[in-house]
């Protein structure tokens, strides 16, 4: 079984980005560390800000109040549809999307004062030439900023799905196991120094969050946002009921008083060009 993914991964082709169902699935997560990320970014007033891979514009929201109305962020993601989520969302005349591929940047050389990146890089086909493009957008002495998932053991919202549908569909393995592409810490400061980076940290956070029940997670799963719910709305029904039982009874462990309790990490990556 191949599953037919658009650019960016996370919008099946020809669809429109179902917002509620990604922000519940990916940005309940990801909204818990973009403040360290745009802190990281030494983002303030006025500041020109690229937020590489916006998807539905959970970091370029929460960017916006500190750029002010003399700043501007942009945008930039591979997925059209994402981005057509994301201006709907903010209508904010600030916040300017712009449909990009990470690894060819439009714009040129010094462009931006910050750049920052949530979630996105370890989708890239080749994330180095990704994090080389960061590096000639920046101005000399700014910052780039960016968020990556850990393994998958250590965010088990994502990676007991991944776990499950692996035996499943195991000639997918690849693209499931994409999300934790990045989770080696000293992989990563690497790849930021050769990309000529200097003042490389990476630095592993925790947070925890709660869902009110297993349905109320396992909901946007059936909506099909995101690379791993793709992959499980392509199989048969019976399969998809096994694969929920099974995810349901793994994260059990995280219950209580029927509610999931769990808590992620991910690698914050900041270097200065």
């Amino acid at each position: 079984m191949k599953t037919n993914l658009g650019p960016g991964l996370h919008v099946a082709p020809g669809q429109a980005a179902n917002v509620s169902a990604y922000y519940r699935w990916t940005g309940r997560w990801s909204r818990l560390f973009v403040p360290a990320v745009i802190s990281a970014a030494e983002i303030a007033s006025g500041c020109r800000v690229l937020d590489i891979s916006t998807g539905t514009g959970e970091a370029a929201l929460m960017a916006l109040p500190a750029v002010g109305s003399s700043g501007v962020v942009v945008g930039a993601d591979i997925a059209p549809a994402m981005l057509v989520g994301a201006r709907d969302r903010l209508k904010d005349p600030t916040f300017c999307p712009v449909a990009a591929d990470g690894q060819a940047l439009p714009f040129e050389s010094g462009t931006f004062d910050a750049v920052i990146c949530q979630l996105g890089l370890q989708f890239f086909p080749d994330p180095a030439r990704g994090l080389a493009e960061f590096h000639r957008v920046l101005r000399p002495g700014c910052c780039a900023a960016l968020c990556v998932i850990s393994t998958p053991d250590r965010a088990p919202m994502w990676g007991v799905v991944a776990d499950v549908l692996n035996r499943f569909v195991p000639e997918q393995r690849d693209l499931l196991y994409l999300s934790f592409k990045l989770a080696d810490a000293n992989r990563l400061e690497q790849m930021l120094a050769s990309a000529g980076f200097h003042d490389v940290r990476v630095e592993r956070v925790r947070r925890e969050d709660t869902i009110r029940s297993f349905d109320e997670y396992w909901d946007p799963i059936e909506a099909g946002m995101g690379s791993m719910p793709q992959v499980y709305v392509t199989l048969p029904e019976i399969d998809r009921r096994a694969v929920r039982e099974e995810v349901r009874c793994r994260l059990s462990s995280f219950l209580s008083n029927g509610h999931l309790i769990m808590s992620t990490e991910m690698l914050i990556g900041v270097a200065r060009a």
